[in-house]
């Protein structure tokens, strides 16, 4: 349901509501009856269409990536002993996550401009204009999810202390300026 029929004008009761998704097309009818039909060439796609399709699938690979790579870093998980390699781990999760929601929100985004400039074009006939559907909010709240998921684990892990071996340091002696330098090598 990325594309919906928009009702314009006095017409509300119209025989058929049409649906485009990324993979389908789907018509429902007054009578309570719903036929789909997938696309039949990924050739003769919309540009637009196959490159949201590929946008939406490498997505949904990155956010699964950093899932598992956000596993090896947890701290309930033993695949790393060593503090700083896991917080080193988790924030390449969270990266990882953030570029899965900008993925996310690209091809959402671009779709509804696209729906929006059809919508107010003079040109377009009023049963060709559609509305935002459903898929278009929920991709929206699912980038911002995957930001705000991201943008935690970066900022989640404690900075890493230096410990730095002290070289110098001072120490009270009875010479008269009262602190000498003592040097451990």
């Amino acid at each position: 349901m990325w594309k919906v029929t928009a009702f314009i004008g006095t017409n509300i009761v119209v025989a058929q509501v049409f649906w485009e998704g990324l993979w389908m097309t789907c018509v429902y009818e007054r009578i309570g009856q719903m036929q789909c039909k997938l696309y039949d060439a990924l050739l003769d796609l919309d540009p637009s269409l196959q490159a949201a399709r590929g946008l939406i699938v490498t997505t949904m690979a990155l956010a699964c990536l950093a899932f598992l790579i956000f596993l090896v870093g947890a701290d309930c998980t033993n695949c790393l002993s060593n503090p700083r390699a896991k917080a080193r781990i988790v924030v390449v999760s969270g990266i990882t996550f953030i570029l899965s929601g900008l993925t996310a929100v690209v091809p959402v985004s671009w779709t509804a401009d696209s729906i929006i400039r059809d919508f107010y074009n003079p040109i377009v006939h009023e049963a060709l204009k559609r509305e935002m559907g459903a898929a278009l909010y929920v991709g929206w709240v699912t980038a911002g999810f995957l930001f705000v998921g991201g943008a935690v684990l970066c900022t989640s892990c404690p900075p890493e202390r230096h410990n730095y071996s002290p070289r110098y340091t001072l120490t009270k002696t009875d010479t008269h300026s009262g602190y000498a330098i003592k040097n451990y090598v």
